[in-house]
């Protein structure tokens, strides 16, 4: 792919403008992101739950537009997806037809979204077995649909918020979980490519549970470093791209919602996370969820018993909180003029749209108010936002990817039981890749405006792009990240756009 030629003092020059017109950002925190290679001085990645492609983009852009759902239209000229056809939807392989849902049924049942399972589902390719291996139905949250609850889709008129941001920014549908299996080894995944590595076990025992299988995260073990873990933890070898980011002296956080301890860790006894935020029908979620915090399963990069940082001029760097943040310590470090160069964020349980705990429209409340506070910073001019998911939770996706990692263990059945391929790459097994497709949008001054990359991408395409802007090297150890394609083609360094998207969070429509 060739590369876009940009000025780099025309883009130095509007980044100094925007910085003294409307910015109170310090000199010093200007010089901390000028070695990136690019002029995106700040990558924001909003790694939202369980989501396949088509679960959220069957039929883009093409909406029903029943009366009492908002409406969407799509612009002239839209590029079309890889979706579903008519006649993927009418003369499906599997024992039950892919349906709409609509917005009233956004609250579902989560379905099952195992290592082992979802490669049953894709039966060697075929895509005919997700009703099988993957749906789980039970009342009232399958609405009658049973097991087939799997194969259900939403479309612009409850994922509206969505649909917008694709239209006005750029998505892929080519992109794919690194690795099948829940939302651990997705975490991992996006911070080192690596699920191998496991040195650390307490609590009951994760391979009995099925959490572990050799030395490689299969499961959703909780963290080793961590207080409010659960009964099976395990920690992890290695490096991972937090331990790049300090080597070069980066700035960087992960923050997510529920971090903030209800009772703070005192003595011998550990810090407590039991927050709760009602969801969009007043069922009270859990805030914190421990194995979705990646860098908790590395002694170097975890806070264990959830301290706040010493000041917020100390976020993004290395003290007590060791990177590892509240969301609302996201909220008051974009505030001061003090964004880290590299931001990871991570909503509530009740806002993630994980199925069981949150809801498309959940969901977009704070997808929503967190783009529109971000685009109308002062670091806006400097910024990529990736909005990304960390497994497709067995939603029904008609697209297998490339396996560009085989396994063979008895965890695997990707083509034929036990055997994802025929070796394990890397003498590693357990780590069958690629996984299911999943959404995937930039939006950034710099993302080409309306535009389908049909480029194969990954989870780690994200660490990737990171260790490619501030050139931070490779993880190594058979990471991923090595194999991992290109975030390029998303974007056009040759101009810097002045236009911003601005959405109503209720409705996911336009205010701008």
């Amino acid at each position: 792919m060739s590369e876009v030629l940009f000025d780099p003092k025309r883009i130095i020059a509007q980044l100094l403008v925007a910085i003294v017109v409307f910015s109170p950002v310090s000199v010093t925190t200007l010089q901390a992101q000028t070695a990136a290679k690019t002029p995106i001085q700040h990558v924001v990645v909003i790694f939202q739950e369980n989501v396949s492609f088509d679960h959220y983009f069957a039929t883009y852009p093409k909406a029903k537009n029943p009366p009492g759902e908002p409406n969407f239209r799509a612009m002239p000229g839209t590029p079309s997806v890889n979706g579903l056809t008519p006649e993927l939807i009418n003369n499906n392989p599997n024992s039950h037809h892919p349906f709409r849902l609509d917005r009233s049924q956004n609250v579902t049942c989560d379905e099952d979204h195992g290592y082992i399972t979802e490669q049953q589902a894709f039966d060697a390719g075929a895509m005919d077995k997700f009703v099988e291996f993957v749906g789980v139905g039970s009342a009232p949250c399958d609405f009658g649909f049973g097991k087939a609850l799997t194969m259900g889709y939403y479309d612009g008129n409850t994922v509206t918020a969505l649909w917008n941001y694709a239209q006005h920014y750029a998505m892929s549908d080519n992109s794919f979980d690194t690795e099948f299996g829940p939302s651990t080894p997705g975490a991992v995944n996006l911070i080192s490519g690596l699920t191998a590595g496991v040195n650390k076990t307490k609590g009951d025992d994760p391979v009995a549970a099925g959490d572990v299988l050799g030395n490689v995260i299969i499961g959703d073990p909780d963290p080793f470093y961590d207080d409010c873990g659960g009964f099976d933890q395990v920690g992890l070898a290695g490096i991972n791209v937090g331990d790049l980011l300090n080597a070069k002296g980066v700035t960087w956080g992960w923050f997510q919602g529920g971090f903030r301890p209800s009772m703070p860790a005192s003595g011998s006894a550990p810090a407590v996370c039991a927050s709760q935020t009602p969801r969009i029908d007043g069922t009270l979620i859990t805030d914190y969820s421990a194995h979705h915090e990646p860098f908790q399963y590395y002694a170097s990069t975890s806070n264990p018993h959830h301290l706040a940082p010493s000041s917020v001029s100390a976020i993004g760097h290395t003290d007590r909180a060791n990177h590892q943040y509240d969301l609302t310590d996201f909220t008051k470090a974009l505030s001061e003029g003090n964004l880290p160069a590299v931001t990871f964020l991570k909503a509530k349980r009740a806002q993630d749209g994980h199925p069981g705990n949150s809801s498309p429209l959940d969901e977009q409340v704070f997808l929503v108010n967190t783009l529109n506070a971000l685009q109308q910073s002062p670091f806006w001019s400097s910024t990529a936002v990736i909005i990304s998911y960390d497994d497709s939770d067995g939603w029904y996706d008609h697209q297998m990817g490339p396996i560009v990692n085989q396994s063979v263990s008895s965890a695997d059945a990707l083509t034929s039981p036990g055997h994802c391929g025929s070796k394990n790459s890397g003498g590693i097994p357990s780590r069958c890749g690629y996984g299911p497709r999943l959404p995937l949008l930039m939006i950034s001054p710099f993302a080409k405006s309306n535009f389908v990359d049909h480029s194969t991408t990954d989870q780690t395409s994200i660490l990737r792009f990171i260790e490619d802007n501030w050139g931070l090297g490779r993880i190594g150890t058979h990471s991923f990240d090595a194999k991992s394609g290109s975030l390029g083609n998303m974007l056009n360094f040759g101009q810097l756009r002045t236009d911003i998207l601005l959405l109503d969070p209720s409705t996911g429509q336009p205010t701008n």
